[in-house]
């Protein structure tokens, strides 16, 4: 096998989060589902002989010069003692500084593609230490489905059973302004004390459960955010920031004529994904 092609990124909505508390070390501990939707990059994989990883942009959303894909690629070199190299093409479809885990699952995505190009055969676990230091949402990625994410987004628990997600469609509306997770994380106004939920508790309502705690904090960094809210709620939608924003997304449960927003504004109507189109591509084999 020499290349791979049209291998997707999916992105993700936080169907709450909540912060519970903070580490000594600053890490903020929290709660959140994290649920895979239909919106996605494209990677394409072309081997390379020479041991080096380079990266070309296929799209007009530019990355900068080393981003997680090329980290990632180089972090599994090193822990594998790979010789081989790559060259990755992005067509990159999910905006940035959107709360939606562009990058992570871009990294997510190129560990598991060269889990296969390479014939490393490496087992989702070991891809899931490896991507724990890329960052903190890439783990969930490798994971495979939606999930309850807790601790500083580690510790990873499947919804199965009747906390499994439902199927849905949503809509997502990214405006042309971004935040930056370290100005939110780093405010005094940011509540860090919400009491533990339980996934029991959440499956008594899928899509209404919870809030986002960092959500009054980004509307004051970022009043687009909340222009993006009001304007949902307009159509009688509960309205939620995913992530550090800068996104708001909606469950619908009929169709709506959303016409008359910014032209600066992405607005796309989305599905949540039962489960991450790669997930098959790797194995469950314990360590």
């Amino acid at each position: 096998m020499h290349s791979l092609h049209d291998v997707p990124a999916p992105a993700k909505l936080n169907l709450f989060l909540h912060i519970t508390g903070r580490r000594p070390d600053g890490y903020h501990l929290l709660e959140s589902v994290f649920m895979l939707i239909d919106w996605h990059d494209t990677l394409h994989f072309e081997r390379r002989h020479d041991g080096q990883v380079s990266r070309e942009d296929l799209s007009d959303l530019a990355l900068p010069p080393d981003d997680l894909i090329v980290r990632a690629a180089r972090a599994l070199q090193q822990a594998t003692g790979c010789t081989q190299g790559v060259h990755v093409g992005v067509h990159k479809r999910i905006p940035a500084q959107a709360g939606m885990g562009g990058g992570s699952s871009d990294a997510a995505t190129t560990l598991m593609a060269l889990n296969r190009l390479w014939n490393l055969n490496l087992s989702r676990q070991q891809l899931q230490q490896i991507g724990l230091g890329l960052g903190a949402d890439v783990p969930f990625f490798l994971h495979g489905s939606s999930a309850w994410v807790s601790g500083i987004g580690e510790a990873i628990t499947p919804l199965e059973g009747a906390s499994r997600l439902p199927p849905g469609q949503f809509v997502v509306v990214k405006p042309e302004a971004g935040l930056e997770t370290g100005k939110i994380f780093s405010s005094d106004l940011l509540k860090r004390d919400s009491e533990p939920a339980t996934i029991s508790v959440f499956a008594a309502d899928h899509y209404g459960f919870g809030r986002n705690d960092l959500q009054p904090v980004a509307e004051g960094l970022q009043p687009e955010v909340k222009k993006v809210r009001n304007w949902l709620e307009s159509f009688k939608l509960r309205a939620t920031m995913t992530g550090s924003g800068s996104a708001v997304f909606a469950p619908m449960k009929q169709i709506i004529d959303f016409a008359g927003h910014p032209s600066s504004w992405q607005v796309r109507i989305c599905k949540n994904l039962e489960s991450h189109p790669l997930k098959d591509w790797v194995s469950d084999k314990k360590l």
